[in-house]
């Protein structure tokens, strides 16, 4: 495993697990449980993922029967779109924290720039110098948004999480958190299986040449750009070969070849559609 260091001089490994749509408890505490006897220290979650309970149920069940301590631990979670303001935030922290079953976090982002999300940011900076928190970012912030936040608050983010894959590539993006030390952290770095990514002719043979799959390739591909990664799977096999990665490096000219896939933007989700804005605003997690 590599890792990166954060601007607070944290440490964070450069590949991590995820457990967006895994809403079932039962399910999610046994497939984390089985991911840290796989390796994998790094684990996001959000609020609005429903499965904090279930994820803090398998560290805990991890560390009791040795296999890590909660200090080997880099713990992910979010902050929800009906939370984004100052005094909701504030409850929001307590909350995932208690269902977590947590002293701290690790990392804890706002899910998406909506709603009043400087109110909810000082809320994390004050969680932050509380030391609850111990680093605190964004996700889903384009470059505009995140370079005014950046300008705006006390503590520049920690952390950027967005969509990156070979066919949304963000250079420009990557660019921008480079220049404000915010570390790029990837959602659907396996473009969520669109674009025939596990078959393409090109990302296999690059894999065949190294005893790798397409996805091994697609996966190592972001980390040598630097970008942190969470893919996730509830198969043990997957797992482990989603983790098996760190023993072959892209060559400048295969990343080149990945380099043209770009199509410059998402076909998964459009941000700026204020049909998507509604729909997340409407969307709630609580009462």
């Amino acid at each position: 495993m590599e890792y990166v260091t954060l601007n607070t001089g944290a440490k964070m490994p450069l590949e991590g697990f995820g457990v967006f749509q895994i809403p079932d408890q039962t399910q999610c505490e046994e497939v984390v449980y089985n991911a840290i006897k796989v390796g994998y220290r790094l684990f996001d979650t959000a609020a609005s993922y429903f499965n904090e309970e279930a994820v803090g149920k398998a560290i805990a069940r991890a560390v009791q029967d040795g296999l890590v301590k909660r200090e080997d631990l880099f713990i992910v979670t979010k902050l929800w779109v009906q939370d984004s303001d100052y005094e909701s935030a504030k409850k929001a922290i307590r909350t995932s924290l208690d269902k977590l079953g947590l002293d701290y976090l690790d990392l804890y982002l706002f899910h998406q720039p909506m709603g009043d999300y400087f109110g909810a940011y000082r809320a994390m900076q004050e969680a932050y110098r509380e030391g609850i928190l111990k680093a605190i970012g964004t996700a889903n912030c384009y470059p505009a948004i995140l370079a005014n936040l950046c300008e705006t608050m006390e503590v520049t983010p920690a952390v950027n999480q967005v969509e990156l894959h070979p066919f949304f590539q963000q250079w420009d993006a990557l660019e921008n958190m480079k220049a404000y030390g915010v570390q790029p952290m990837a959602w659907g770095p396996l473009a969520e299986g669109k674009h025939g990514i596990f078959t393409d002719p090109e990302l296999t043979a690059i894999g065949a040449k190294y005893g790798k799959s397409a996805a091994q390739v697609v996966l190592r591909w972001n980390t040598q750009r630097g970008v942190v990664i969470i893919p996730k799977s509830v198969k043990e096999e997957r797992m482990k070969q989603n983790l098996d990665i760190w023993d072959f490096s892209l060559t400048p000219e295969e990343l080149d070849s990945i380099a043209k896939k770009d199509l410059g933007h998402s076909e998964i989700v459009d941000h700026s559609n204020p049909a998507f804005v509604k729909m997340l605003h409407g969307y709630k997690i609580h009462e």
